[in-house]
């Protein structure tokens, strides 16, 4: 977007985004019913998420600049539209499939998973994330819960999904390795067709647009059921950060014109760290979406030097693994203009490590979740690094955020409670769970489960997960309070904090911690060490320590209950 008419004066973020909502209609807000609640939506954005593949054309060239790469591959942005609708067609024709069809894709971050995700949803289905992670028992009970009969897949996932095929009536069409192993396959039918443009079908704002599952750590997961609302909305407040940025912080008047976005995709496309803020966004923003077939920090080093990519986001271990390979291999990555983290918080000594090894590139954080299509808190330079505890401003304008007590009431600032936040881009319902989604979505806000604090300047620190409170004695303790401080000793590399059951005070405080290689650490030296960073009664009483990277769950997240399972069912580990 360009503002010839701006001012070149720095603008505070609030004047930035007055001016943008009142001179860009593109960000115009108004306010509309979405469910029986009134909230702000953007007013004249893209309906549906396939409209942003037509939103995007002019960004990538009318088509013609490279979208997206993997390894020695690589497709236009043509190239991607031809086969999204010649797919949404061959689902339509081919398969028979209709409009609210639930339709899975299970897969590795592949480029037909990306163009999968705009084929459903142009012919009106519904598109079923499958952790690619998951087993056979995990998969049937995806498969039920969703009702999705059809199934794109690789080759590892059929695999783990032939046995479910009878039992299920499913259909399953194999993608990449998973080719020749069942009746159908994705090459077949993609160039089996031949369309110009995309299926004549009517496609409400407020239609299911996928099921993604959230990562529970007990039971079975919950489906996120997502609108094309929803996810449109979140897509065009990250895009309007781009706009308000250089409002903010002018660039001098004789800069050069910005390189092409450029993102690195290293989470799985089933989470919406990757599909949100990355891909979906890309689509408008005109960026160039780069794969990687594995993590691997050294590779993803010579992806961001070879490639200009200026946008990298995964999670905190990702962030903290690049930097140690760009160190060792001399690299300083001049190209990069964002490195973010999400999924889970950041260690704060590592914000300003992170800024010397990277100079040019905006240290971030991030805060969102399924039930929010990714959106949420964020803040970037110099912001994180005055406050690498914290989580960041709510990302304008379309959000409302609140501190609650659990009565539902809002809380002053600087008082914890827990988060709660209402606009048109939180989740329609949990699939087939109305007393969950009822108990989560109340009179429009979303109750997180985080609980934080909110400070007169708008920031907002997250202190811990409701469920993650160590209640010791009657006080209070959050986990990510102690890990924090646990991560200020130069022999951890990561750090994990849990409830201990305690006779005379109910709880007290446990963790485990992985070392660098060779280190060793007793409770007591951790304890002195500590003492300079927490209050005494929040010091681990007691200590598990390992060399090996600790237990993860599904969405590459610490296992918290699984990790002190084993950690109390083997009390003679403790130092």
């Amino acid at each position: 977007m360009q503002y010839e008419d701006a001012v070149m004066t720095a603008m505070t973020p609030e004047e930035a985004v007055r001016h943008v909502v009142s001179t860009e209609p593109t960000f115009a807000v108004h306010d509309v019913d979405v469910r029986g609640v009134t909230v702000k939506a953007f007013k004249n954005i893209p309906a549906t998420v396939p409209a942003l593949l037509a939103a995007g054309w002019a960004r990538h060239g009318d088509g013609q600049f490279d979208y997206i790469a993997l390894e020695d591959e690589s497709q236009t942005y043509a190239e991607f539209t031809a086969t999204v609708n010649r797919m949404a067609h061959a689902m339509r024709d081919e398969l028979g499939l209709k409009q609210g069809d639930h339709i899975a894709v299970a897969m590795r971050n592949y480029p037909e998973l990306l163009a999968l995700v705009l084929a459903i949803s142009s012919m009106g289905g519904v598109v079923v994330f499958v952790n690619a992670w998951w087993t056979t028992a995990e998969l049937e009970y995806a498969l039920r819960d969703s009702g999705a009969k059809v199934v794109f897949a690789d080759g590892p996932r059929l695999e783990r999904m032939l046995p479910l095929r009878d039992a299920l009536g499913l259909t399953l069409i194999g993608v990449r390795d998973g080719e020749g192993q069942t009746a159908l396959d994705y090459t077949k039918l993609r160039d089996g067709v031949r369309a110009e443009t995309a299926p004549d079908v009517e496609i409400d704002t407020d239609d299911d647009f996928a099921v993604m599952y959230s990562s529970g750590t007990t039971g079975h997961p919950k489906g996120v059921v997502q609108t094309h609302r929803s996810a449109v909305n979140a897509v065009f407040s990250w895009l309007m950060q781009s706009v308000i940025a250089p409002l903010i912080d002018p660039p001098a008047p004789d800069a050069p014109e910005p390189p092409r976005p450029s993102a690195l995709v290293v989470t799985p496309l089933f989470h919406v760290t990757a599909t949100h803020p990355l891909f979906l966004l890309s689509l408008p923003a005109g960026a160039k979406i780069t794969l990687m077939h594995k993590w691997d920090a050294e590779q993803a080093v010579r992806l961001i030097r070879d490639n200009n990519i200026t946008r990298f986001l995964g999670v905190p271990t990702q962030s903290a693994e690049l930097m140690e390979a760009a160190k060792q291999m001399g690299e300083s990555l001049p190209s990069l203009d964002y490195l973010g983290a999400g999924g889970a918080k950041r260690p704060a000594a590592q914000v300003a490590q992170l800024a010397e090894t990277f100079p040019n590139a905006g240290i971030a954080t991030g805060w969102g979740m399924t039930e929010t299509n990714a959106l949420g808190i964020g803040m970037i330079g110099d912001d994180y690094r005055a406050r690498p505890d914290a989580a960041g401003k709510l990302h304008p304008p379309v959000q409302e955020l609140r501190i609650m007590d659990d009565a539902g009431n809002a809380l002053p600032n600087g008082t914890m409670g827990e988060i709660a936040v209402k606009g048109p881009h939180i989740m329609r319902c949990y699939l087939n769970k109305p007393e969950a989604t009822a108990e989560t979505v109340q009179d429009g806000w979303l109750r997180t489960g985080d609980l934080g604090v909110l400070d007169d300047e708008g920031f907002i620190t997250i202190l811990d997960r409701k469920k993650n409170i160590i209640i010791r004695g009657g006080e209070n303790i959050a986990c990510l309070d102690v890990e924090g401080a646990l991560h200020q000793h130069p022999d951890v590399l990561e750090a994990v904090v849990f409830s201990v059951p305690d006779e005379r005070l109910g709880e007290t405080v446990g963790a485990c911690v992985q070392l660098r290689a060779g280190a060793a650490v007793t409770q007591a030296k951790m304890a002195d060490f500590l003492q300079a960073h927490l209050a005494k009664f929040k010091i681990p009483v007691h200590l598990w320590v390992q060399h090996d990277v600790l237990t993860r769950g599904a969405t590459d997240k610490i296992d918290r209950r699984a990790i002190r399972t084993v950690c109390l069912d083997n009390q003679e580990a403790k130092v």
